[in-house]
């Protein structure tokens, strides 16, 4: 057994180096197109080399746990069609203006891009749960198409300041188990991390529901870190990409979240182009 084969058959995070053109890279696209074109399944966003590239480098190339990914994708996007079937986001334009999310200019030092959602935000009478889901499904395939996001992942802060019984009332088992298939084995993404502050008390009995639904992986990336939570916070994330609101020295999150918003509406003919019922 070569090398590279043994790679594809165990995984090597080494490989998520390569460039695109490399010879190896070339190789796992080509034998993972070839178990995709032999299955009866249909692909309705194609097999180009990008796309089946986002998988081999969720999975450190290991080419059977990247076309479960891939497989898992499909039929997970086609088995929640109330949050994939349409991801055109400017009915969520005023969630966005809230300042609900953000996606920082900066890198952590990990290289993981870092998202940012703040709760208080979300008016639970003009948006339910499945649609501010789809705030990160929309985030998560618009920041997927960017190789360095592809091989360093994502880490999610969530602000809980203002997390009411009215949002708690809204994460149900159901959508905490589909959250959970997403974050663990049915996106192209990375999770690196989710970090949690300013909980209430009466947040850690609604964890203590959802918590049992969640995978061991996740399990351990989840961190919370209360309303006193800039020493251990900052541990995580470095004082110059954090905005001033969460004791860094970066753009204002009012700022952040403008940018993101913007960046977002200007790709919506995209994202209706990958929408399940486009």
């Amino acid at each position: 057994m070569s090398e590279d084969q043994a790679d594809f058959i165990n995984g090597n995070p080494k490989l998520n180096e390569l460039p695109q053109d490399s010879p190896v890279v070339a190789q796992a696209i080509a034998i993972i197109r070839q178990k995709a074109e032999a299955d009866s399944s249909y692909w309705p966003f194609g097999l180009s080399d990008e796309f089946l590239l986002r998988f081999l480098r969720a999975r450190d190339f290991c080419i059977e746990l990247a076309y479960k990914l891939l497989k898992n994708y499909h039929r997970w996007r086609k088995e929640c069609p109330e949050i994939t079937a349409d991801l055109k986001p400017s009915p969520l334009l005023n969630l966005y203006s809230a300042g609900y999310h953000g996606v920082l200019r900066s890198r952590d030092a990990h290289g993981s891009k870092v998202l940012i959602y703040r709760i208080d935000k979300w008016d639970t009478k003009e948006f339910n749960a499945y649609e501010v889901f789809r705030v990160s499904l929309i985030t998560s395939e618009l920041i997927v198409r960017d190789a360095e996001t592809q091989r360093n992942g994502v880490k999610a802060i969530f602000d809980l300041e203002g997390f009411r019984l009215t949002h708690a009332f809204q994460i149900t088992p159901t959508l905490a188990t589909k959250i959970a298939a997403v974050m663990t084995d049915s996106f192209p993404l990375k999770v690196r991390g989710i970090h949690l502050i300013n909980e209430p008390l009466f947040f850690h009995s609604v964890y203590a529901l959802i918590r049992p639904f969640l995978p061991d992986k996740i399990k351990q990336r989840i961190h919370l870190h209360g309303s006193n939570y800039i020493p251990t916070f900052h541990q995580h994330f470095s004082e110059n990409i954090l905005p001033p609101e969460y004791g860094g020295t970066g753009p204002p999150i009012m700022e952040v979240c403008k940018e993101w918003t913007d960046y977002i509406m200007g790709s919506e003919g995209y994202l209706i182009s990958i929408s399940e019922n486009a």
